[in-house]
């Protein structure tokens, strides 16, 4: 198993308009081989560095299906207008890759 994060610090105001972006968008993971699911988590609010955070949150059933998805054409379709909506974001995504250690 491989969990997949990218954090995003989204403007304070823009939350609506971002879950909008994500609910809307176009994905192909559900035909990938090795991909197992998917979420997009809302954390807290900063109302003093003045933005609300997010996770999306992909499991994968190995490390390598991963990086094939990352990899793809399917991968470099749903990305290639990612940067449309960099004034939603303080700063880039912010990238974490995590193996398991233990589970149940």
């Amino acid at each position: 198993m491989f969990v997949a994060m990218n954090r995003f610090k989204v403007v304070a105001g823009s939350e609506e308009d971002f879950e909008a972006v994500w609910r809307n968008r176009e994905s192909s993971l559900k035909e990938m081989p090795g991909f197992v699911s998917f979420h997009l988590l809302r954390g807290p609010h900063d109302a003093a560095e003045g933005y609300t955070l997010y996770a999306s949150h992909s499991v994968w059933q190995s490390h390598d299906a991963f990086l094939a998805w990352t990899k793809s054409e399917n991968f470099r379709r749903v990305h290639k207008n990612a940067g449309d909506n960099k004034a939603m974001y303080l700063g880039p995504p912010v990238f974490e890759g995590f193996h398991p250690v233990e589970g149940a």
